[in-house]
């Protein structure tokens, strides 16, 4: 079975998202990944536009500073970028972004693909309370669903904080390599406001 991986931060830029699949620790960053299972890399993606924005909150164990996160009730529409991918890539994806073991049989694989079930049905599905354990399913492409995931809570409810700048980097990379954005390597401008709006995020 396939999915298509939503990307709305860092994952954006592929070379990034290699390093969840095959594995290693990002150059600048703070974490070492165990990688996917399957390590071939996405047979394909695509850039997308979410409905909603992105904001940033909570402190990356990655990275520092704040994270990206997706509210699909802030008004506007983000940039996006999707992998079609296996179902087990996408739930090892997941796992890693949840600080849990990679293929663990015992919970998260049951639990990732009833929750899919879910989110396909209903749009949106929790594995845990936790960061990125909030699975939502924007629709499908190609009859193959749209998949990412979360934080439970909404942009309002929590204390939005500026990520770092590598983070901020890597994002503004994703953005050029899939929504053909500036080919400036500068950073891309901040507005503060009920959250910090990631670059891509368009109001109308």
């Amino acid at each position: 079975m396939l999915a298509w991986y939503v990307s709305y931060g860092s994952n954006m830029h592929a070379a990034r998202l290699g390093w969840y699949i095959g594995g290693g620790c990002p150059p600048g960053g703070k974490r070492t990944y165990p990688g996917c299972r399957d390590r071939r890399p996405p047979s394909r993606s695509t850039p997308v536009s979410l409905p909603g924005g992105i904001y940033f909150a909570g402190e990356s164990g990655a990275w520092t500073g704040g994270m990206a996160f997706y509210d699909p009730h802030l008004p506007g529409e983000a940039a996006a970028r999707a992998y079609l991918v296996t179902l087990e890539q996408f739930t090892d994806i997941a796992a890693q972004e949840m600080y849990r073991p990679p293929g663990d049989p015992t919970e998260l694989i049951p639990a990732t693909g009833a929750a899919i079930d879910a989110a396909v049905a209903n749009g949106r599905a929790t594995l845990g309370p936790g960061r990125y354990e909030t699975l939502i399913c924007p629709g499908s492409r190609d009859g193959v669903p749209m998949l990412t995931f979360t934080a439970p809570e909404g942009a309002s409810a929590v204390p939005c904080r500026p990520p770092a700048p590598i983070y901020l980097g890597m994002i503004a990379r994703g953005l050029r390599e899939s929504h053909a954005g500036p080919s400036s390597g500068s950073p891309p401008t901040w507005r503060p406001g009920p959250a910090w709006r990631a670059p891509g995020h368009r109001t109308p």
